[in-house]
């Protein structure tokens, strides 16, 4: 049996050429799940340039109070909308023009025979440009991230620039490699009695159609970009509608799209901003439309079960990232600082507003040995809360690590601890800091809260309690601290769990509590790696087993579906 490459196939293009190295390299990571960043993390003015940062700004305040008008080459009706407000405070007053879904989308099925037909190559090549063109509008970007999400800056400029952009080009690569287990087309020969069957059978890559990117507040470009790649190099146009609140940083993602594609000889409508005003249930009406065919969703739980009951039912290929109880298991340590310093830093980063930051944390009330010697169940908590005290306790420092709170609910958690504990008869081992921000007076920076609790009163600390707050639980051993974690976690879901022990015994039934709850299991991390992280190439993001997100970013599941193979067959 021979193969051959496909007719349509663009060789020739200009890109493949300059991003055939950087494709290969990421494959060779992928494979081997092994470290590989294309974009360096750090702002400093060595890697970067000295005028980058000032530069960065200057872009990002060339945006504020006035239409972004990058985008004016979209269908529209005429309209424009915008009602952002940083974190920090001020009004970004920018609006966006209002796509016109009927023109819009026609215009995105349209340009998908030409996209398709590129073949999966030269479109992975145009996406790597894509992401090359965005990285170098990083500081713009962090800039964007931080007045919509209330990041801190630096968390802004890594999260939603360099690591966003890496997986990026995890999902680019993913979707390739999917593509390519098809050849183009062979020659398929069987054995006959007279002489060989042999037919020609051609294999083409067939895109599902237009796909919908529904981003959230708190992660707009590191949770959108996964499904916006992934489609686009598969073959399909995407529609990006962006959180009301955050949708700068996704504005300038879609306008170098479409510069892009524009150079790169293809249509830019490709790829499309739907912006909405707050309220107007926009998400909805996109995912209800005919022409959308696939819908990558993070956000709430709700609208997240609604999109995979009712826009699953109708065919639609639905990808969600919604809501959990991230869960820590403490059995022992031999290295209490460490353990310590780690679990105050993933409560405290971004005032505990990720997905995959810790909630709840089970304690034996036997209390746990250490390296210093056996702590109670109360004095593991205060020793924790000690912790994130010495890590906020200066407001100058602390806002580096918390930035702001991002609404209302936020707030409104960090301020239940009091109630959470009189409810469930435990204490308030730590209360929510308030913090003053140095830079922007406005910002409302909430420092973490722990609040102690007994394992019988789950309903308190099997809701999600989003941001600055942590249940200490008290279990009646290190057996049932695990069997909680299967249950709640099959149950409720969660993107992250994590385990400290000194005994193999209990690690391997804490893998195997992970493993029934469908939850990533990080153990005994007490160095620079916390829970809340992952890395793009080696760990994947949520796994699809538990109700927290039914996909994972970026297994081969997340990519296959979002193409079909069509064969073609003729006797040779």
């Amino acid at each position: 049996m021979t193969a051959t490459a496909p007719d349509h196939d663009l060789t020739d293009h200009p890109l493949l050429a300059a991003h055939a190295g950087v494709l290969d390299e990421a494959r060779a990571a992928l494979a081997a799940r092994s470290w590989f960043s294309r974009y360096p993390e750090s702002p400093s003015p060595r890697v970067y340039g000295e005028a980058a940062a000032a530069d960065g700004l200057a872009a990002h305040e060339s945006h504020l109070n006035q239409p972004f008008s990058a985008l004016s080459s979209q269908p529209t009706d005429g309209s424009f909308v915008g009602s952002e407000v940083s974190p920090y405070g001020p009004a970004l007053g920018v609006t966006y023009p209002v796509l016109e879904l009927d023109a819009g989308l026609a215009a995105a099925r349209a340009a998908m025979p030409a996209w398709r037909d590129a073949g999966a190559p030269v479109r992975a090549a145009v996406c790597v440009e894509i992401v090359d063109r965005i990285n170098r509008r990083s500081f713009e970007m962090a800039n964007a991230v931080m007045h919509t999400s209330g990041q801190p800056f630096v968390m802004a400029f890594q999260a939603g620039g360099p690591h966003a952009q890496d997986r990026a080009i995890e999902a680019i690569v993913a979707g390739l490699v999917e593509q390519e287990r098809f050849p183009a087309s062979v020659v398929w020969e069987k054995p006959a009695r007279d002489h060989p069957i042999r037919m020609r059978k051609d294999y083409r890559i067939v895109p599902r159609g237009v796909a919908l990117v529904i981003g959230c507040n708190t992660f707009p470009t590191w949770n959108a970009y996964p499904g916006l790649f992934a489609s686009l190099v598969t073959g399909n146009a995407v529609v990006v509608k962006p959180h009301p609140r955050a949708v700068l940083p996704l504005a300038i993602t879609v306008e170098v799209a479409r510069e892009v594609l524009t150079e790169a000889g293809f249509d830019a409508a490709l790829v499309q901003l739907a912006a909405e005003a707050d309220g107007q249930g926009l998400a909805k009406t996109l995912a209800e439309r005919d022409e959308i065919a696939i819908i990558d969703y993070t956000g709430g739980p709700t609208f997240g079960a609604w999109l995979e009951q009712s826009a699953a039912a109708t065919g639609t290929l639905v990808y969600t990232e919604k809501a959990g109880l991230n869960t820590v298991v403490v059995d022992s340590t031999d290295d209490l600082r460490g353990t310590l310093g780690n679990l105050a830093f993933s409560l405290t980063l971004y005032s505990g507003q990720m997905c995959t930051a810790p909630q709840n944390l089970y304690v034996p009330a036997v209390g746990i040995d250490t390296d210093e010697g056996h702590l109670s169940f109360d004095e593991f908590g205060d020793r924790l809360g000690a912790a994130v005290s010495r890590l906020t306790g200066d407001d100058a420092k602390a806002v580096e690590l918390l930035g702001a709170t991002v609404n209302a609910q936020v707030r409104d958690n960090a301020d239940s601890l009091a109630a959470l504990a009189a409810d469930g008869e435990g204490r308030v081992v730590l209360d929510s800091r308030r913090v003053t921000h140095p830079s922007w007076p406005d910002a409302v920076v909430r420092a973490p809260g722990l609040v102690a609790i007994d394992a019988a009163r789950e309903d308190l600390y099997t809701q999600e309690c989003f941001g600055p707050v942590g249940f200490l639980i008290r279990t009646s051993s290190t057996d049932q601290s695990l069997a909680q974690l299967a249950d709640t976690v099959h149950e409720h879901g969660a993107m992250t769990a994590a385990v400290y022990s000194t005994s193999e015994s209990v690690l391997e039934a804490a893998r195997e509590a992970a493993a029934e709850g469908g939850v990533a299991l990080s153990e005994n991390l007490t160095g620079p790696v916390f829970v809340n992280q992952t890395a793009a190439f080696s760990d994947l993001h949520g796994t699809g087993a538990n109700p927290a997100a039914n996909a994972a970013y970026t297994d081969a599941a997340f990519v296959a579906s979002r193409f079909r193979v069509i064969t073609s067959r003729r006797h040779v």
